[in-house]
């Protein structure tokens, strides 16, 4: 579940998740059509840097995004060490500059890996004082995602209603999920044939610099969310001189990719629930739940072993709530309204209310960005083959910190058969880059915090911005002015806050607030297929 945006697909958040949604879903009118593209036109300039020095044919651009946008298709190789051979397409959009002071390109990525990043092209208006408006805002669908061409999906009925247990309690339930991992890589393997062997990290960057190429730029501005900020760790390591600005949010620590990083989560992820529960229970006149953690927590444990045995209309098991409740772990922004739906559940029997709150099977986009995900956290780096070696890290985790621990496991397990050969990571060193600005807040469950604090050692002009106490993953751009300000006078004069000695943050501002606690919240769906939320994040 590594950056998430993260679960991957859940990358959206209130204030930005609000539109994140708003405009991955504009994203989805760019109808555009499927395929691996044999001997398209090339051209080809002498940049090397792992793009084989590519230079894409000129995009040609249409309107997306309801008119907000322009939206096209970029012409790359499979295999940028055959610019000759096979040619896939990068679908990419652009909201172009309205200021007289031009600032060049930004790039934007949401995370996930696997998210769709075509909305993004319209986050410029979320920067204050107009200072989006400085740039060309670049949205992309990495290689594999949405609308680029091919688009990979497996099996989109993975994440069914009442899936098996996840913790395995017994040999049979551990058998069976290690069977449904395994088809799920035998699947992908089908469906992704050449593209699975060119899904990492590296080849994204690659992409990135065709992008910064056909638009005729010298350095690219970039602006990544979660496992974002790993892609930009890996752009900037790897051309530094193209690098002018960066903003990484929720920063991921590359010293983890990506085993390790999952068993940093599920411990976060637990205290973050306790902080969660602890919060419903502050607001017991609200939603009547109880008047202390320990009492909304065990309510949340009893439902969840409850539905082991009869799950709410044979639907939401145990595994379909934990699920909805991850989001919880995430952000703060539908804290209020997992309150409104537990408390419904417990003091009316409202079940389909929490119907509601887990998206149905048999969507392809969110089988998209599962498929995605794992065919770019399987191939950067070889993750563990021995199964006793997973089994015995979980379930050393999951004695104490219990939430998601099995849940993640599982997520990745597919890892365990996956297809592609696994590569090396990108030894991450920002010596050679410009200043950028870090943002973390002191909790975040889907990053954690010390990875802020590893990248800020390793970018040593680099300044890190913390949400002090705050459980938010990647809430840049929702409203909080010390945050927000710091960004765009960033963005707009280069300026960044004094850089602190020791291993520590430079600047503090407050974290992104709860929610007001009220029963009459709307329900949004979480959409817990967990192709629909990082890390890296998902």
């Amino acid at each position: 579940m590594v950056p998430g945006s993260g679960h991957p697909g859940r990358t959206e958040r209130h204030g930005m998740r609000k539109f994140l949604a708003a405009t991955v879903a504009s994203a989805a009118g760019l109808v555009l059509a499927a395929g691996v593209i044999p001997g398209a036109a090339q051209a080809h300039d002498h940049g090397g840097g792992g793009d084989g020095g590519w230079t894409p044919p000129p995009i040609t651009w249409s309107s997306c995004l309801n008119g907000a946008a322009e939206c096209g298709l970029m012409t790359v190789p499979l295999d940028y060490a055959k610019p000759n051979g096979t040619k896939i397409k990068i679908a990419v959009s652009r909201v172009r500059h309205t200021s007289s002071d031009y600032q060049g390109i930004m790039l934007v990525n949401p995370g996930g890996p696997g998210a769709s990043g075509l909305g993004l092209a319209r986050l410029g208006t979320s920067v204050p004082d107009d200072v989006g408006d400085k740039y060309d805002w670049i949205g992309f669908d990495p290689r594999g995602v949405g609308s680029s061409q091919p688009s990979l999906t497996c099996d989109d009925e993975y994440f069914g209603y009442n899936r098996p247990y996840y913790v395995p309690v017994t040999r049979q339930l551990e058998k069976t999920w290690l069977n449904k991992a395994e088809n799920y890589a035998e699947a992908c393997d089908r469906a992704g044939g050449a593209l699975l062997d060119h899904t990492k990290t590296t080849d994204w960057v690659a992409d990135m610099e065709s992008i910064r190429k056909v638009l005729g730029a010298k350095q690219i501005n970039y602006y990544g969310f979660s496992y974002g900020t790993y892609l930009g760790q890996v752009y900037a390591t790897l051309h530094p001189d193209r690098v002018r600005r960066m903003v990484f949010d929720g920063v991921v620590n590359p010293t983890r990719v990506w085993y390790d990083a999952n068993l940093d989560q599920d411990v976060q992820f637990d205290k973050n629930m306790d902080t969660y529960f602890s919060w419903v229970a502050d607001h017991n006149a609200v939603y009547h739940l109880g008047t202390s953690g320990k009492v909304v927590k065990a309510k949340y444990y009893a439902i969840l072993q409850k539905l082991r045995v009869k799950p709410i209309q044979g639907k939401i098991g145990p595994d379909e709530w934990n699920d909805i409740f991850v989001s919880a772990g995430y952000y703060v922004y539908g804290w209020a309204d997992i309150a409104t739906m537990f408390s419904r559940y417990v003091n009316a029997g409202d079940e389909a209310g929490v119907l509601d709150f887990y998206a149905p099977p048999g969507d392809p986009g969110a089988d998209n960005t599962y498929a995605v995900y794992l065919a770019v956290q399987c191939t950067d780096v070889q993750w563990p083959l021995s199964w006793s070696k997973w089994e015995r890290d979980n379930w050393r985790i999951h004695a104490k910190y219990p939430f998601i621990t099995w849940n993640n496991a599982w997520y990745n397990a597919p890892c365990l058969d996956w297809g592609a050969k696994a590569g090396k990571p990108v030894q991450i060193n920002g010596k050679k880059v410009p200043p950028i600005l870090l943002i973390s807040e002191t909790n975040d469950a889907a990053t954690p915090y010390g990875g802020s604090l590893e990248v800020r050692q390793r970018f040593p002009r680099s300044v890190l911005i913390e949400g002090v106490g705050g459980t938010t993953h990647a809430g840049s751009l929702s409203g909080v002015a010390c945050t927000d300000d710091t960004i765009a006078k960033y963005l707009d004069t280069g300026v960044l806050p004094h850089r602190v000695p020791g291993n520590r943050s430079d600047k503090k501002c407050a974290p992104v607030p709860p929610p007001p606690a009220t029963a009459a919240a709307t329900m949004l769906s979480t959409g817990s297929s967990r192709a629909g939320m990082p890390l890296l994040g998902r």
